[in-house]
């Protein structure tokens, strides 16, 4: 399976990138780095290897200046199904008694703290823009992957289902409660997470959960085109544009004109004398490589 395309200078084959493990592939590319979950046979669910893969992955990104834009996808039919659930209650008829149940809330918290929470800190801090490249189901933790993404584009065919409640009985977690309130407002929010009802592609951008739905043979090249101008723009923008966005939340009018005033002084000298002499050049502008830190 190749991903993403021609038109955009990069082309990623799962078997040339690198293996940071067997759970997650890497490579990086005129700029754009792509990060693939690769558990294809369980539509790539989460365990512990996969999730430190993962966040070895996103610590790579963060520490290779050459990137200026990164891509989280799954090998194979899926994106992510989220946590894998094969080995739970598995050994006793399938059933925990009052003593394991305890055990293992315990155990799953200190997974959470050490394991999974980490990887998600990672993503949503890169210093680079991120696109969640949904080829298929993002179920559980990973509709939380893909929300955590600046930019979800999924194939028409994908499905989006939170399954926390309805089927486990459990919160939404791995920031889910965070970004589908953010995205869909409370009522929406809601609905998805208690009644856990799969989500249609078309259904999620008019809901505004992702940006865009495109036809299956049409993803790589709608991902490229978004990670292609990524990669032509400043990064130190991009991310302070997502640090503003999510301030906003909770900031007042008055803190928030704090907020893009506090930003500008960072970046005109940085970039709009460039984008200006562009404009008038009528050629694209060429922004300096610098990131945020």
């Amino acid at each position: 399976m190749h991903q993403l395309v021609e038109a955009t200078g990069f082309w990623q084959d799962p078997l040339m990138a690198d293996n940071l493990s067997d759970a997650v592939l890497y490579e990086s590319l005129d700029g754009v780095a792509t990060v693939t979950l690769n558990r294809p046979g369980s539509l790539n669910s989460m365990n512990d290897d996969l999730m430190i893969a993962l966040g070895q992955a996103l610590e790579r990104v963060a520490d290779d200046s050459d990137v200026r834009a990164m891509v989280l996808t799954g090998a194979g039919r899926g994106f992510c199904s989220g946590a894998d659930l094969s080995s739970v209650g598995a050994g006793n008829g399938g059933s925990l008694s009052s003593a394991d149940s305890d055990q293992a809330g315990e155990k799953a918290a200190e997974g959470m703290d050490n394991v999974f929470h980490p990887a998600i800190r990672l993503l949503a801090d890169l210093p680079v823009p991120t696109i969640a490249r949904v080829n298929g189901v993002a179920a559980g933790g990973g509709l939380g992957l893909a929300l955590g993404c600046d930019i979800a584009i999924a194939a028409q065919s994908a499905r989006f289902v939170c399954t926390f409640g309805p089927r486990l009985g459990i919160v939404p977690d791995l920031g889910t409660t965070f970004h589908l309130v953010q995205r869909v407002g409370q009522a929406r929010a809601r609905g998805i997470a208690m009644l856990g009802e799969p989500i249609s592609a078309a259904q999620a951008v008019e809901w505004g959960m992702i940006w865009s739905a495109v036809d299956d043979d049409q993803l790589d090249i709608a991902v490229g085109d978004v990670a292609a101008q990524f990669a032509r723009s400043s990064p130190n923008a991009m991310v302070r544009i997502r640090r503003a966005l999510g301030a906003a939340t909770n900031n007042l009018l008055s803190d928030q004109l704090d907020v893009e005033r506090d930003n500008q002084r960072v970046l005109i000298p940085m970039n709009m004398l460039e984008g200006a002499a562009a404009f008038r050049d009528k050629r694209d502008p060429v922004f300096p490589n610098v990131r945020f830190s």
